[in-house]
């Protein structure tokens, strides 16, 4: 009984599978260009694949999690890559979407429960809280991969442009994931490591944190540093098409040409 329900909470929800499944279809359509608006393919495209890194991003926890020693998140569910199992399915997933439309960032979302009376070791803890973000990374290294290896001979514009707007919202993840704000990842990396007394006090601002990361961005002149960061850093994998992708995401606001100069 015991190894059945194993493999029941292990095994790859359906969910998940069709999430894949659109973004492989999508991703094809762009590629080939073959349905009537590309701008609603490249939606479509990267909607599914950021939702796919989100998804691996809370496994990435919860995997940490149980060979740290909570065994309890086989039975959440979190092993199965399904994205309605998380404890904060609205912050994990429904949030980070809907500021994907809005304006284009990779806002991190809420994580899994763990239980962290189970887990001994401060090194343990943090490398729990470093693993969704550091998915990220490894996401936003695959993504990029075509552009620092110039590897793009063949490569249609429009997937181009999608695959530079993906590996954005992966770096803006990354990088506000690691701040050291409370309720993000960041602070849970350096939290095994403070005083009792200092945990006290910083945790009832745990459920502020993401509110705080967004007001702070919508401060016209710290989104602006804060994207110009981001430029500097795609720019250095060779990424500098990304205001393009973007464009075609919303695609409601009108296609660019294909091969149109980057908007600054």
């Amino acid at each position: 009984m015991t190894t059945a329900l194993t493999r029941r909470d292990r095994r790859i929800s359906p969910v998940f599978l069709g999430i894949v499944a659109v973004m492989a279809v999508s991703g094809w359509a762009v590629w080939t260009e073959f349905s009537g608006s590309t701008g609603f393919a490249v939606f479509l495209f990267v909607t599914s694949a950021w939702i796919v890194s989100l998804c691996l991003h809370e496994y990435a926890h919860a995997r940490t999690a149980l060979h740290s020693g909570d065994i309890s998140v086989q039975a959440k569910g979190y092993l199965t890559l399904n994205p309605l199992k998380y404890t904060h399915a609205l912050l994990s997933i429904v949030l980070p979407v809907l500021f994907v439309i809005m304006g284009g960032i990779g806002l991190p979302g809420g994580a899994v429960f763990i239980e962290r009376g189970r887990i001994e070791g401060r090194w343990k803890h943090s490398l729990i809280s470093a693993a969704g973000p550091l998915t990220n990374v490894l996401f936003a290294v695959v993504c990029t991969a075509p552009f620092w290896l110039d590897a793009l001979d063949g490569v249609p514009d429009p997937f181009r442009y999608a695959l530079g707007f993906l590996a954005l919202l992966q770096v803006t993840a990354a990088i506000l994931n690691f701040l050291p704000v409370p309720g993000l990842d960041g602070y849970g990396v350096i939290e095994p490591w403070l005083s009792y007394r200092i945990r006290r006090q910083v945790e009832p601002l745990a459920p502020f944190g993401l509110l705080l990361i967004f007001a702070v961005l919508w401060i016209p002149e710290v989104g602006g540093l804060f994207f110009d960061a981001v430029d500097a850093v795609l720019r250095g994998l060779g990424v500098d098409d990304w205001r393009t992708g973007r464009e075609y995401y919303q695609f409601w606001e009108g296609e660019p040409e294909t091969g149109a100069p980057v908007s600054p």
